[in-house]
């Protein structure tokens, strides 16, 4: 790439790029490191309470934990109305995202392992491109299509490196790749969202909705966590605790200080960490053929992403002009 970029408004890459450089103060490291790190843990929490929780019931005290700890963050902050359209996207967003993601992510694990399943997960970035090229109107431009044409011949790698004949197997990349279609949906939901309502509330009444839509599985959790280990339990509250609560917000703080793409690309980074992490807890590592299927996952979203480049001389320039810039959360990860 040329160190000077196209120029925007008077304003070059380069100097946007120095910008946010310069935005990577401690806080913001600290803030990066402990997203990843949640979400990645996630993963592996999950696996190890699987056993003793049904994928609903995990969700549903994961979320309760989650809106009990976010309602928190609320106290003495400005509350922005919703409007009735606005209503309408929040219910969407927190029931695909806090709701059907959660529990489609929990079944998954019980047949995949967790590197495996952040692998096939990781294609959210590709699937929230489309839907917004598709529903959204942005266009689906050529690097997109690429990167989503690879994308998915790393997914079916993933399959045939799990023995495409297993039905558990199979199940599970399905119920994975439901988890990665029902976080685009809520990512698209909350791309409109972030517009006018503030991020912590969105976050909030997100999970709140996420927690009504589980509430069928109330009476199953109750009698599983009475008759589940301490370890299971403690796993379930530190779930909502750290992967929901605490991660969401030290990703929108890092969010509010970089370029969103740029934010981004350290998502890309949780299967590796969740790979390590299967093998030292759980003695897991996926097959050659997931794995090298996650990597081609990987460039796949890397290739989408190619059409991005000119974004941070945009924002820079909007930046000057003194124009307010929603942050795209559409690279969010969240786990």
């Amino acid at each position: 790439m040329s160190p000077v970029g196209p120029s925007v408004g008077g304003v070059t890459e380069a100097p946007a790029r120095d910008r946010a450089i310069h935005a990577l103060s401690p806080l913001v490291v600290v803030a990066i490191v402990v997203t990843v790190l949640a979400w990645a843990s996630a993963f592996i929490v999950i696996r190890g309470v699987g056993p003793y929780l049904g994928g609903g019931e995990l969700a549903l005290g994961r979320l309760l934990v989650g809106s009990v700890l976010l309602a928190l963050l609320l106290i003495g902050r400005k509350w922005v109305r919703p409007t009735a359209r606005e209503w309408l996207l929040i219910v969407v967003y927190g029931a695909a995202w806090f709701g059907a993601y959660n529990v489609t992510l929990n079944i998954a694990e019980h047949t995949l392992d967790a590197g495996t399943t952040s692998m096939i997960v990781n294609i959210g970035p590709i699937l929230i491109a489309l839907g917004a090229g598709i529903f959204l109107g942005e266009g689906v431009p050529k690097w997109l299509a690429i990167g989503a044409s690879v994308a998915f011949g790393g997914v079916v790698l993933i399959g045939l490196g799990n023995g495409i004949s297993g039905l558990g197997n199979v199940a599970g990349i399905l119920w994975s790749l439901g988890a990665a279609v029902t976080y685009t949906i809520g990512v698209l939901c909350q791309k409109h969202l972030l517009r006018r309502i503030p991020s912590t509330q969105i976050t909030w009444m997100g999970c709140v909705v996420g927690t009504v839509a589980c509430l069928p599985f109330a009476s199953g959790l109750i009698d599983q966590i009475q008759s589940a280990p301490l370890g299971a339990v403690l796993g379930v509250i530190y779930l909502g605790a750290i992967p929901t609560s605490l991660a969401f917000t030290t990703w929108g703080y890092a969010l509010s200080k970089l370029p969103a793409g740029q934010l981004g690309v350290t998502t890309y980074a949780v299967p590796a960490i969740v790979i390590v992490l299967g093998l030292i807890f759980f003695g897991e590592v996926p097959t050659l053929f997931a794995i090298a299927g996650g990597v081609i996952c990987l460039v796949g979203v890397a290739l989408s992403r190619r059409r991005s480049s000119p974004r941070p001389a945009i924002a820079a320039a909007a930046s000057e002009a003194g124009t307010a810039v929603v942050p795209d959360d559409s690279q969010n990860l969240s786990q």
